[in-house]
């Protein structure tokens, strides 16, 4: 919440998305706690991601590197894989350390972008370009 106070200040805003996120799920008619997180296809989801991940964004402009993020899922383009695994290295410490976030490291990972795709979209070199 302190990450949505810095962007958000109508403080009615503010406790309506702290109950949202508070409020448990029925799961076959029984109430199961939540302890942490949205739920999974809530339609809060990619805007609230979009507020804090605004951070990450500015960072990663700030230090130079060409990306694209859509909600939580991020792609940052490097010319090597010594770089790649610098910056994945460099990034996860930030997420962690001044977003307070976690990184799932089972799906975070360093490739080619002919080996990956973002969204269902992927790169491929051709002949000519």
């Amino acid at each position: 919440m302190h990450l949505l106070s810095k962007k958000i200040t109508d403080h009615r805003v503010l406790a309506l998305m702290g109950k949202y996120l508070r409020c448990g799920i029925m799961d076959h008619g029984l109430e199961q706690k939540r302890t942490k997180g949205t739920p999974q296809g809530s339609p809060l989801s990619p805007l609230l991601s979009n507020i804090i991940l605004d951070e990450l964004d500015r960072e990663l402009s700030f230090r130079g590197h060409r990306f694209v993020r859509y909600a939580d899922d991020a792609s940052i383009y490097t010319k090597s894989n010594k770089s790649a695994t610098r910056i994945m290295r460099n990034i996860t410490s930030y997420i962690e350390s001044t977003l307070k976030l976690k990184v799932n490291r089972e799906k975070s990972k360093v490739s080619r972008p002919s080996q990956s795709s973002l969204l269902g979209f992927s790169f491929f070199k051709t002949q000519g370009y």
